[in-house]
């Protein structure tokens, strides 16, 4: 044994020792907590006890001497909220921001899949992640991510393979490989695939195949994939379920899946279920909140309060093997959130390891220094005007169908609106032209198509956000207001933007990897706001034009998507032309 080894020995022995003294009333507590309602977890039931904490776990429940007192008389004393599956980057903040808003609302854990950052600087960004979380009050735990590129029918900014993700697989928060996107790769039995799930072995593996079903299914989870939170039916869900997957509900600013899920969801498989975020814009946060609006989501739909703090709480803990966390229960991490009620679930107090954080929606514990930004990630070959243009070829023109509060879209063929020869956007119609820009590698790419469901009637609206590989996506009425949007994120170094008649409107830069800003959360919101009630001025007609919009070149989702390299059919897994029927 080494000294080291010794010393880290011994220091284990001592906590122990500690511990045991306190539990049994031989030493004081550091805090005791008095008159709280525990919700505990894994009795399934509600009671009131005092809490004692010491050593930054809790101890025991019961009459004990403490360092510090606090009353919690009527107010209920849960563990603190775990989202099992966020991208930190959709919020548009970094970690730091991103602590500053979800701990005062009750989040004392999350686990993030960096794979947006990755896709733009690969090992640097997720580098930047883990070096940006450390040291703040919030438990940041990483899945690496599993698809850098989502797909080969897209240029990304990096590219990893097993050999580059298991250099940081063994690092102490990372808990495994995140969600496997690619899924007809891993049916198809595809090498490279395989390699990146075999060197996660022993860690969890998470999934993303919304709409698998029968053998296919049985494939995928029988390569390791354990999880899933694609699912849009209560039918799909409870194929999971039977498969063995850990269902997570997901609720994020987009995808809203929740009401039409938890039908699935019984009291006999709820430990099998969880509530997650995926991705959540800034001003939802402010507006609406975390995981707390998770819970205050679910049982407004009729789920148990008590069942849906387990579904927050140790269904992740335990799905992802973080057997310290998730309870108010002797040994586990004092990670507590005290509530005034389980129906709003807005916290007077939150702890982390025993320490008060957040007191009253604010953040009390002190933040650290922020970590130095990456390098510029927006690199765009210009080309003339003509490079959006569109010749008519055909009678009939395919176009993205969103579908409103769902990530899937539509594959619709309509007759082309032509003018000189060349197909325009039909606003009449809710006809948008849309384009995707390489901003990579300076590769020129332009990949052209439309959508409709925007409702944009005027000028253009655009982002450097754009999933998964996050080349600029842009929307519009006219080409030249579609061209002055791109050149205004180009400048920025990333961002969102809406523009008409030729002069930028409003907009949020982003220059972190052209997906968080370096601002407070509440400029953001603030930026954010006005830039969504512009797009509104505009006609846009979604919730969240941006976010919608964010999506719309993410080829792994169905079921008609666009790329810099193209239009994607993702049902078939390729590119498709532009005209014709299929």
């Amino acid at each position: 044994m080494t000294r080291d080894q010794a010393s880290s020995n011994a220091s284990a022995i001592a906590a122990i020792d500690h511990a045991i003294a306190v539990a049994r009333g031989d030493e004081p507590a550091d805090l005791v907590i008095k008159g709280g309602r525990v919700i505990n977890v894994f009795s399934a039931d509600i009671y009131q006890a005092d809490v004692a904490v010491s050593g930054g776990h809790v101890i025991g429940f019961g009459s004990y001497d403490g360092k510090e007192t606090l009353d919690a008389s009527g107010l209920y004393v849960a563990p603190g909220f775990i989202d099992a599956h966020i991208h930190i980057e959709s919020t548009m903040l970094t970690p730091r921001e991103f602590a500053r808003a979800v701990v005062p609302l009750g989040t004392t854990t999350v686990v993030a899949d960096p794979h947006e950052i990755a896709n733009v600087l690969g090992l640097d960004g997720i580098n930047y992640m883990i070096e940006a979380s450390r040291g703040l009050p919030l438990s940041v735990f990483f899945m690496l991510p599993s698809c850098v590129p989502a797909t080969e029918l897209e240029t990304a900014g990096a590219r990893l393979g097993a050999r580059e993700l298991s250099l940081l697989m063994s690092h102490p928060r990372v808990l495994g490989l995140a969600e496997v996107m690619n899924y007809p790769a891993v049916i198809a039995r595809d090498h490279a695939v395989i390699e990146k799930i075999a060197a996660a072995h022993g860690k969890r593996i998470d999934g993303h195949a919304p709409g698998l079903s029968g053998k296919a299914l049985n494939a995928y989870v029988g390569a390791g994939i354990k999880s899933d939170h694609e699912c849009i039916s209560a039918d799909e869900a409870r194929e999971k379920l039977r498969a063995g997957m850990h269902v997570f509900l997901r609720e994020g600013s987009v995808a809203r899946n929740m009401a039409a899920l938890l039908p699935a969801v019984r009291e006999a498989n709820s430990v099998r279920c969880g509530l997650v975020t995926d991705d959540r814009h800034p001003n939802d946060l402010v507006s609406e909140g975390h995981v707390n609006f998770l819970l205050e989501r679910a049982v407004s739909l009729g789920l148990s309060p008590l069942t849906a703090i387990q579904m927050v709480t140790i269904n992740a803990a335990k799905y992802f093997f973080t057997s310290e966390l998730g309870a108010v229960a002797p040994g586990y991490v004092a990670d507590l959130v005290l509530l005034d009620d389980l129906s709003r679930f807005r916290p007077r107090m939150v702890f982390r390891a025993g320490e008060l954080v957040a007191e009253n929606g604010r953040l009390v514990a002190e933040l650290p220094a922020p970590a130095p930004s990456p390098r510029g990630t927006v690199n765009i070959r210009w080309r003339e005007p003509a490079s959006l243009e569109i010749t008519a070829r055909g009678a009939r023109v395919k176009v993205i169908e969103i579908v409103p509060d769902q990530l899937i879209t539509r594959k619709l063929a309509v007759e082309p609106l032509v003018r000189d020869g060349l197909v325009v956007a039909d606003p009449a119609r809710d006809i948008a032209k849309l384009a995707v820009i390489e901003r990579h590698r300076g590769t020129g790419n332009v990949g052209l198509g439309f959508v409709t469901g925007l409702g944009l009637r005027r000028g253009a609206i655009a982002s450097s956000v754009a999933h998964d590989s996050h080349n600029v996506v842009v929307a519009g009425v006219s080409d030249a207001d579609m061209l002055v949007a791109v050149a205004a994120i180009a400048q920025s170094q990333g961002g969102l933007v809406a523009v008409c008649d030729g002069e930028v409107l409003a907009s949020v830069p982003l220059p972190i990897a052209g997906l968080m800003s370096e601002r407070p959360l509440e400029e953001v919101a603030a930026a954010t706001s006005r830039l969504l009630a512009i797009s509104r001025k505009l006609g846009c007609v979604t919730r969240d034009p941006f976010m919608v919009l964010s999506f719309l070149a993410l080829p792994v989702i169905p079921a008609l998507r666009l790329t810099d390299r193209g239009l994607v059919d993702v049902e078939r897994f390729c590119h498709v032309e532009l005209f014709g029927e299929d």
